[in-house]
């Protein structure tokens, strides 16, 4: 965790994970949205996560035919379920707790 100070360069006042934050609910946020693709963008300083999910059962037919020889098809259609813009200082946040997620994951054998 990293104290908010002159010297590094934090603002007085910017939530911290030594800070308590309380979020407020909008729209359906309370429910989580199941993904399993990724891709992030940036663009003037912004960093633009998008979440998506590809029905497993299509990836399996894809992965059949090409084992099969058959082509492919140019473009396999999901649904995005999120898209998330936010300022690189805080994807460096977001960077640091996946680690510690990752990290507290392999010490008990999850992958």
């Amino acid at each position: 965790m990293q104290d908010i100070t002159p010297e590094n360069g934090a603002k007085r006042g910017e939530p911290s994970p030594s800070r308590p934050v309380k979020l407020r609910l909008v729209e359906r946020s309370d429910q989580p949205a199941m993904a399993n693709l990724s891709t992030v963008g940036t663009t003037q300083g912004i960093a633009y996560l998008d979440f998506g999910f590809l029905e497993p059962a299509l990836l399996g037919a894809v992965a059949r035919a090409a084992q099969a020889g058959q082509p492919a098809p140019n473009i396999v259609e999901g649904r995005r379920v999120a898209r998330v813009a936010m300022p690189l200082e805080s994807l460096v946040g977001l960077h640091q707790q996946i680690q510690q997620v990752l990290i507290r994951a392999r010490k008990v054998g999850v992958e």
